[in-house]
This record gives C-alpha cells, sequence and structure tokens, in this order.
C-alpha cells in the first residue's frame, strides 16, 4: 500500500467524458460518480457522490471548448470546471489529485510577445497549482517550457509514438517514396525526431506569419517531388497553415499527396471548411480534443490515447518509471 492514496479513483468534468471512460476501461474500474454543471446565471458547480477520502485521484478535463446539451462552452467553462473539481477533492481530504490535462489550453500563451502582454500559460500554470492539484499528467505541450511554470510534478506525454505506429503500418509498401514534413521552422525539432523514428527523410515548410491564425507560405526546403508526404504538427486550430503549407507542397513542391497528423485538434472558426476543401488527402488527430458533434469531414479520423493515458495513471499510481511511454 503506497501512502499518498489507499485506491484509485477517475473523474472527468464534461470538456471529454468519452476519453476518461475509455481511460477507465482500459484500467478496468468504474468512473467516479460526480456532477459538473453550471447555474442559470453561467456559475459552475462540482458535486463529489462518492467518499474520496485518501483516494489517489485522477481529474480528466482537457481545456477545450464542448458542448453540452446543445450549448457551446469555452475554454475558462472547461478550465473553471476542472478548478473547482480539483478545489472539491482538496476539501474531502483526497490523498493525492493529478490533473489529467490531455489539452492545455492557453498553452501558445507562453510567452510576451510585445510589451504589457500576459503570460497567461504561467497564470493557468499557477490556478492549477493553487487549487490543490498535486501532479499534471498532460500531452504534447506546444512548449516544453510550460513545464517550469508548475511548482509540482508534470509528466508530459509524447503523441508522437502512436503516430508512428499508425504510419509505419500505412505506408509501409511505399516506405522508400514518403517525406515527413514540418510545417513550419518551429517545428523542425519535433518533426526530425519523428522522422527519426519512421527511418524517412525530411523536409520544412518555410513561411512567414502575417497576422494571427493567418500565414504566407515561402518556400520549401527539400525535394519532395513525386513523394507522399506527411505533415506533422502538434495542434490544428483554424487548419490555415496546415492547408496552406499542403497547397505549396503539391502545387509548387510536386508532392504525390500529403496525409497531415496533429496530436490537439482544436479546429476553431472555419477549420472544418478549409480542411474539406484542401488538397489533404486525411488529417489525423489524437482524440485529446473531442470531435465537434454533428459535423461530419470524411477527411478526418481520430486514433484514441485512452490506453497510453490508462498506462501512465498506472504507473504513477504504482510510483514506478513513466519513461517507457516515451519510446
Amino acid at each position: 500500500m503506497i501512502a499518498h492514496g489507499k485506491d484509485i479513483k477517475i473523474f472527468t468534468g464534461n470538456s471529454n467524458p468519452e476519453l476518461a471512460k475509455e481511460i477507465c476501461k482500459e484500467l478496468g474500474i468504474p468512473l467516479g460518480n460526480s456532477e459538473v454543471g453550471s447555474f442559470s446565471d453561467g456559475e459552475n458547480f462540482a458535486s463529489i457522490y462518492e467518499t474520496v477520502r485518501g483516494s489517489d485521484v485522477f481529474v480528466v478535463q482537457s481545456t477545450c471548448s464542448f458542448v453540452k446539451d446543445g450549448k457551446v462552452h469555452t475554454v475558462n467553462d472547461a478550465l473553471m470546471e476542472l478548478l473547482i473539481m480539483i478545489d472539491a477533492l482538496k476539501r474531502a481530504s483526497a490523498g493525492r489529485i493529478t490533473a489529467v490535462i490531455p489539452y492545455f489550453g492557453y498553452a501558445r500563451q507562453d510567452r510576451k510577445t510585445k510589451p504589457r502582454d500576459p503570460i497567461s500559460a504561467k497564470l493557468v500554470a499557477n490556478l492549477i497549482t493553487r487549487a490543490g492539484a498535486d501532479r499534471v499528467l498532460t500531452m504534447d505541450l506546444h512548449a516544453n517550457q510550460i513545464q517550469g511554470f508548475f511548482d509540482i510534478p508534470v509528466d508530459n506525454l509524447l503523441g508522437s509514438p502512436i503516430f508512428v505506429d499508425h504510419f509505419f503500418k500505412k505506408f509501409a509498401a511505399v516506405h522508400a517514396d514518403t517525406m515527413i514534413v514540418s510545417p513550419d521552422v518551429g517545428s523542425v525539432t519535433r518533426a526530425r525526431a519523428f522522422a527519426q523514428k519512421l527511418e524517412m527523410p525530411m523536409a520544412i515548410v518555410d513561411k512567414r506569419r502575417q497576422k494571427a491564425n493567418s500565414s504566407e507560405v515561402m518556400n520549401i526546403i527539400g525535394d519532395v517531388r513525386d513523394k507522399h508526404v506527411i505533415l506533422l504538427d502538434d495542434m490544428v486550430d483554424t487548419g490555415g497553415s496546415l492547408c496552406h503549407a499542403a497547397d505549396a507542397l503539391v502545387k509548387i513542391g510536386g508532392a504525390k499527396d500529403v496525409t497531415a497528423c496533429a496530436t490537439h485538434g482544436v479546429l476553431s472558426g472555419k477549420a472544418i471548411e478549409n480542411i474539406t476543401n484542401s488538397v489533404l488527402d486525411e488529417v489525423i488527430f489524437l482524440n485529446t480534443v473531442p470531435g465537434k458533434p454533428g459535423i461530419d469531414c470524411p477527411k478526418i479520423k481520430y486514433i484514441s490515447v485512452a490506453h497510453m493515458f490508462a498506462e501512465a495513471i498506472s504507473h504513477i499510481f504504482m510510483e514506478t518509471s513513466v519513461s517507457t511511454l516515451f519510446t
């Protein structure tokens, strides 16, 4: 028996309950009995309907927008749900509380880009810590430095092993004619590690961003002519950058076809429309952010991360190393 908790319990907010259920199924335990919602004036509430005294508790909640009962809720609703759930569990004498945040919102606001800017990612990290979380489990932070914003342990899982397994099988027959492409210079390190695991060459799309959520493709570094191309990114928001990069790879670079993959499918604004009308053959996301309800785009596919998070939760509970999940 470990000192920090006598048993394991998993609770979820409303942003990604299906993933929480999958994780519980992988672990062979029931989802914790709780209710999280909002009052008529918009204030959030959380009620825990079972004892958690001395338990090792995991709260699964992506800080992304979500839809519940036909109503669209913002990132801030998801964040507030997470905070008040942590507070409720802390006041109920939980042994240890781990915030399982598959998608960490506000991660792109990790530095000051002009005078008098906030560093919102640091503020969110402080809020989670002060609410009572003892550790954080997340996946593919937009910037690895965000781990240092927390004063508690952070395990930042990588989605690339899931993609490596998927694409190794999918492109096995045309492995020699397949390339990994980074959609911008900032993603080169991620793309290089991905290319090395798949033993494929790499190219880079060089672009200049004129304003937020828009970009202009300048040129392609590398020869992608007549190649099957895999575009790798950590997240897709409006999809503009990804679609422009794919367009350039086909029309300028002469690529045979383009498949894209990203850990987080935020898909805001005209993202679905942009992907539908693009030259992309397929876009594959992990289900850290749930798919948009009622929207069917045949190009978009999802792969579950439940098994990886279940493994990580099991290792954390048993106090064993999670490093095996990074290979």
